[in-house]
């Protein structure tokens, strides 16, 4: 019996579909690192081998937010339930900083057993092929994705809601999701106005927007330091760096530069150390 003559025709339609195919990603290799970032494009975790990162203890000003962080965080990796948590405030108040001062806590207690797996705002569509690779894993994994917010017309955020109620198969439960956003609501409130006012049913078309935060358990919120805050902040680095300096010389310069900075934060005092540091010349690492 001969092959049909549509035989080749239909192999080389197959070759074609499995080439246009999004790449599967391969099992990954979460034993080569703690931390790793997820590229869509070739379906690959990047391990990251130093995560920019400070101690947590150095993080001062925000105790109410370490410890829920921290709670939820040491929760899920010792396999109890804990919730996706949206840190959300001002710009430089140490959201993405104790994200990643949390992870390095708890996967000190736990070693091997907690992963932080960042993913970029623009990715956030591959989503469920990232979670096939790791439904599987023996290990506890926090998804993060940092600044997130959308905008306009934008609907990478309905992908976003699909990973976080589940869909059918349902979140994992060996992953989590935090995610850093200056909106509350993770967009902006003209855009939210904007749709109450010309949509033809206001009210669902707002509620479809503003639901995506609320499939975060955990908020928590950040704000500007007090000066207090910002001077402990200072401090803590200035003795944990070693820094050859006095307080009440120090001091001055750093109302000098919270003043021309127009704010007091997490990121201005550490911006702060850095140029003192330097000035001393004293290296520091994070």
């Amino acid at each position: 019996m001969t092959d049909h003559p549509l035989l080749p025709l239909l192999s080389r339609i197959a070759d074609a579909l499995d080439r246009l195919a999004p790449p599967q990603p391969p099992s990954p290799d979460l034993g080569a690192a703690d931390a790793f970032v997820w590229h869509a494009e070739t379906g690959r975790l990047e391990p990251v081998r130093a995560v920019n990162r400070v101690d947590i203890a150095l993080l001062q000003g925000i105790e109410l937010q370490k410890e829920l962080i921290l709670g939820n965080t040491r929760r899920f990796a010792e396999g109890f339930p804990a919730n996706n948590a949206l840190l959300w405030g001002a710009r430089g108040t140490g959201k993405s900083s104790l994200v990643k001062a949390a992870h390095g806590a708890v996967a000190a207690e736990h070693p091997g057993r907690l992963k932080l797996v960042e993913i970029h705002r623009e990715d956030i569509p591959s989503l469920p092929r990232l979670l096939a690779a790791l439904r599987e894993r023996t290990e506890r994994i926090i998804l993060f994705c940092d600044d997130l917010s959308f905008d306009g017309q934008d609907v990478v955020y309905k992908s976003l809601k699909a990973v976080l109620d589940g869909g059918v198969e349902g979140r994992p439960d060996n992953v989590l999701f935090y995610a850093t956003s200056n909106r509350r609501h993770l967009m902006p409130r003209d855009m939210i106005e904007n749709e109450r006012s010309t949509a033809i049913n206001p009210s669902e078309a707002v509620e479809e927007k503003v639901s995506l935060s609320d499939r975060f358990g955990l908020w928590v919120g950040f704000h500007n330091a007090d000066q207090d805050s910002y001077f402990a902040m200072i401090r803590g680095y200035v003795d944990a760096y070693r820094l050859p300096i006095a307080e009440e010389e120090w001091l001055p310069q750093a109302v000098e530069w919270t003043v021309t900075r127009g704010a007091r934060s997490g990121r201005v005092a550490w911006q702060f150390i850095q140029d003192l540091a330097g000035r001393l010349g004293v290296k520091i690492e994070g």
